[in-house]
């Protein structure tokens, strides 16, 4: 009897060749699935290409709404002007005359705020001069201006006199033209004389501005007192002054209180 019998080894090899010959056949493709692969990549590409135009866009258009806002309209400026005073006297005659008397300096630093219609000023203590410093809103809107002297600490409220406090708009104009060295002012002093009244309880009611300046501090009414310098006696005040400007001129303001 013949055993007959079969390598494993061999079989093993069979199977191998078998697998590997089935491996290198390639597969059958639709020619149109590369057209479609590359389709969607041009697609996606300029989707990329349009989101990244409009995030651009929107980095050009918030850049300047908020250089319009922060630096253009809400600029903050340093500024100083020159001024004489004027020494009155009078005469034998009767007739006031003026003497001028020598040049003097003043500083402050101006916020205007164009859309709401808002002067800041702050006057800080002053080198060759006995005013005090302050904080002053101009309300256009509101009507208001508020005065806070920084040595007592208080808080004064009179209607805007717009006869002496220039609007933003043209405040701001005069502003950049001193700056810009087309417009260097010498200018004059016009004086003030503002009555103490009566102590206001609440300010919360006097618009945003005002009410920021003045709250948590003792706050006064006061009253416009006109007066004509050498022709009528003063009575014993106790005052306090400011000097600022807001025009093409220099405002002492005396807050005086009987």
């Amino acid at each position: 009897m013949v055993k007959v019998t079969f390598n494993s080894s061999f079989g093993q090899k069979d199977l191998k060749k078998t697998c590997t010959g089935e491996a290198l056949i390639p597969e059958e493709r639709d020619p149109e699935d590369g057209v479609r692969v590359r389709q969607h990549s041009k697609v996606w590409c300029w989707c990329m290409r349009l989101g990244l135009a409009l995030m651009l866009s929107g980095v050009v258009v918030g850049g300047a709404y908020l250089y319009k806002t922060y630096l253009m309209e809400r600029r903050v400026y340093f500024c100083g002007v020159d001024y004489r005073e004027q020494d009155y006297m009078v005469p034998e005659d009767d007739d006031m005359v003026d003497r001028p008397s020598a040049l003097r300096h003043i500083e402050e630093t101006v916020r205007v705020l164009e859309e709401e219609e808002v002067e800041l000023i702050n006057v800080p203590i002053p080198e060759f001069s006995d005013s005090d410093p302050a904080d002053i809103v101009h309300d256009f809107n509101r009507r208001l201006t508020a005065y806070l002297d920084l040595s007592l600490n208080k808080c004064y409220v009179i209607p805007l006199n717009t006869s002496i406090v220039m609007p933003p708009k043209d405040f701001l104009e005069l502003l950049v033209n001193i700056k810009a060295g087309t417009y260097l002012p010498q200018s004059y002093l016009v004086h003030e004389q503002l009555i103490v009244t009566e102590r206001l309880e609440r300010v919360d009611q006097l618009g945003y501005f005002v009410n920021s300046l003045c709250k948590g501090r003792d706050t006064f009414k006061l009253e416009r007192r006109d007066t004509i310098l050498g022709r009528e006696k003063r009575e014993a005040l106790s005052c306090r002054k400011i000097r600022h400007f807001e025009n093409k001129f220099v405002v002492e303001t005396l807050i005086c209180e009987p």
